[in-house]
C-alpha cells in the first residue's frame, strides 16, 4: 500500500476515534480498536493529546497481550505515564506478556522505586533475567539483547535439535541454532534451513559454521547494527568476555536501533536534541530548551560576523556594491560545509567511511569544493563584471572560490576531529559548521576586497 494511502487511512482512523470518544460511544470504539493491529492502536495513542483518552483506548483492548504489544510500540514519553497509572496486578500481567528485553526497557524507564517493586513481584527466573539486562548500559549490545535463545551442545545431532525446537516455545525468532561447549562458550552456528535439510543423524560439530560473527556485551548498539547489515544477518549472538553465549539481538531490535540512531544523528546535526527522543509528546518549554542552546551558537556567530563587518567599514564605504554579494558568499560557504559534514557524518555512522578512507574523502571533497567554487565564482563574478566594475568581479569570483575550498575543509575535518577526540561527530554538523563557514566566508570576502580594491584599483586603467 502506498505511503499516501497509509497516511490517509491513519488520519481517518484517528478522526473516527476522536468522534467516538466525543460521543461517548465506548462500545463502538471498543469493537473498532479490538479489530485493529496493535501497531495501529499505538500510532493512534501516540497522536492523542489527552492522557485520559489514551488510557481509555488502552483499557478498551480486551486482550492483555494486545495491550502489552501496544506498550512496546509506544515511545517512552507515552508508555510510561500510561503504565504507571495502572493497578499493580495489571502492571505485572503486562510485564509477563512482554519479552525479557522489552520488559527491561520498560522497567528501565520507570522510577527506580516502582521498577524495584515490580521486579520483586515477577517470577524469580524472569526477574533475575530482567535484572541481568538492566546491568548493561542502555545503548550497548547487552542492553538490547534478549536472553531467550536456543543453544545446543556440540555433541547434538540434527534430529535432537529439531525435537528440542518443537518443545521450546520461549525461544525468540529461531533463525539460527547456536552450538556451545560444556562451558557455554560459543563454538558454531547453523541456520534453521540448513538444520532441516541435513540428514537427521548428522552431528552438529561436523557441519556447524565457524568462526561465528558475534558481538560482545559492551559493543555499541550502532556497531551491532552495522555488523548485522554488513553480514546480512537475521540475528547476532552476544557473548561475554569469556566468549560465553549470553543472548541474541534479533533483526527487529536492529531495525529499531537503525531508526533511533538515524533520528538521533539528524537531531544532533540540526542542533535540536541530543539526549532525548524528540516526539509529539514533548511540550513547548522542553522543545525550546532542547533547541535553544545550539541556536545560540548561530546567534553568537552572527554577533561575531557583525563585528567582523565593522572591521571592514572603510572597504564597504568605498564600494557599497560589495554589500550586495555578502549573502551569496556566506550562503555558499555554509551550504557547502554542511553538505561535506553530512556526507562524512553519515559515512562514519554507517561504516561506509572507515579510518583508512578519510584521506581519500578529504581530497575528494576539496576537489569538489574547487569545482563548485570555480563554477559559482565565474557565474557571480561575471554578474559583478556586467555591473561595470572588473575589480568587483575579481573580488567576488576569487572569494567564492576561496570560501568554497575553506568550507569543504571545515565541513570535512570537523566531524573527523570530533571522531578522533571520541565525541559524536554528528554534534559537529549543523549550527557549528554553518557558523564557522559564515564567519570564514565573510573574512575571506572582505579581506580580499580590502586587499584588491585598496591596491589594484588605483592602478587600473
Amino acid at each position: 500500500m502506498p505511503s499516501s494511502e497509509i497516511s490517509q487511512r491513519h488520519a481517518l482512523i484517528l478522526d473516527a476515534v476522536h468522534r467516538l470518544l466525543a460521543r461517548g460511544a465506548m462500545r463502538h470504539l471498543g469493537r473498532m480498536v479490538n479489530k485493529m493491529h496493535p501497531a495501529e492502536v499505538a500510532k493512534v495513542v501516540r497522536h492523542m493529546d489527552d492522557p485520559a483518552e489514551k488510557r481509555i483506548v488502552m483499557e478498551l483492548l480486551e486482550r492483555v497481550e494486545d495491550r502489552a504489544e501496544v506498550l512496546c510500540e509506544l515511545d517512552e514519553d507515552s508508555a510510561v505515564p500510561i503504565f504507571t497509572e495502572l493497578p499493580r496486578a495489571e502492571q505485572l500481567a503486562l510485564l509477563k506478556c512482554l519479552s525479557t528485553d522489552d520488559a527491561a526497557d520498560l522497567l528501565g524507564a520507570l522510577p527506580p522505586e516502582l521498577s524495584a517493586q515490580l521486579i520483586e513481584g515477577m517470577p524469580p527466573t524472569e526477574g533475575d533475567e530482567v535484572m541481568e539486562l538492566l546491568r548493561y548500559p542502555e545503548e550497548t549490545a547487552g542492553g538490547i539483547m534478549t536472553p531467550e535463545f536456543l543453544a545446543v551442545p556440540t555433541t547434538s545431532t540434527a534430529r535432537e535439535v529439531i525435537d528440542r525446537l518443537q518443545g521450546a516455545p520461549d525461544a525468540e525468532m529461531v533463525f539460527y541454532v547456536y552450538v556451545v561447549d560444556a562451558d557455554g562458550v560459543l563454538k558454531g552456528v547453523l541456520s534453521l534451513r540448513e538444520l532441516l535439510t541435513m540428514p537427521p543423524d548428522t552431528p552438529l560439530e561436523e557441519v556447524m559454521v565457524t568462526p561465528v560473527v558475534r558481538a560482545r556485551v559492551d559493543m555499541d548498539q550502532e556497531a551491532v547494527a552495522r555488523m548485522t547489515a554488513r553480514y546480512n544477518l537475521l540475528a547476532v549472538p552476544v557473548v561475554d568476555h569469556e566468549e560465553k553465549l549470553v543472548g541474541i539481538i534479533t533483526v527487529d531490535d536492529v531495525i529499531d536501533v537503525i531508526r533511533d540512531e538515524a533520528t538521533e544523528d539528524m537531531l544532533k546535526m540540526s542542533g535540536t536534541a541530543v539526549d532525548a527522543e524528540y516526539s509529539l509528546s514533548v511540550g513547548t518549554l522542553r522543545a525550546t530548551r532542547l533547541r535553544l542552546p545550539w541556536l545560540m551558537v548561530n546567534v553568537v556567530g552572527g554577533v561575531f560576523t557583525a563585528w567582523v563587518m565593522t572591521r571592514f567599514t572603510d572597504t564597504l564605504e568605498s564600494m557599497l556594491t560589495l554589500v550586495a554579494f555578502v549573502p551569496i558568499s556566506m550562503a555558499l560557504g555554509g551550504s557547502l560545509g554542511l553538505q561535506s559534514a553530512t556526507i562524512v557524518v553519515r559515512g562514519l555512522a554507517t561504516g561506509q567511511i572507515e579510518v583508512g578512507d578519510l584521506r581519500r574523502v578529504f581530497f575528494r571533497e576539496v576537489r569538489v569544493g574547487i569545482m563548485i567554487g570555480l563554477a559559482c565564482g565565474l557565474m557571480v563574478g561575471g554578474v559583478a563584471l556586467w555591473w561595470g566594475d572588473r575589480w568587483l568581479g575579481v573580488v567576488v569570483g576569487t572569494s567564492l572560490l576561496s570560501a568554497s575550498c575553506v568550507a569543504v575543509i571545515i565541513g570535512t575535518l570537523t566531524p573527523i576531529l570530533f571522531q578522533y577526540l571520541k565525541f559524536d561527530p554528528a554534534i559537529s554538523s549543523g549550527p557549528l559548521v554553518s557558523m564557522l563557514n559564515d564567519v570564514t566566508g565573510l573574512v575571506i570576502y572582505l579581506g580580499l576586497a580590502t586587499l584588491l580594491l585598496a591596491y589594484l584599483i588605483p592602478h587600473a586603467g
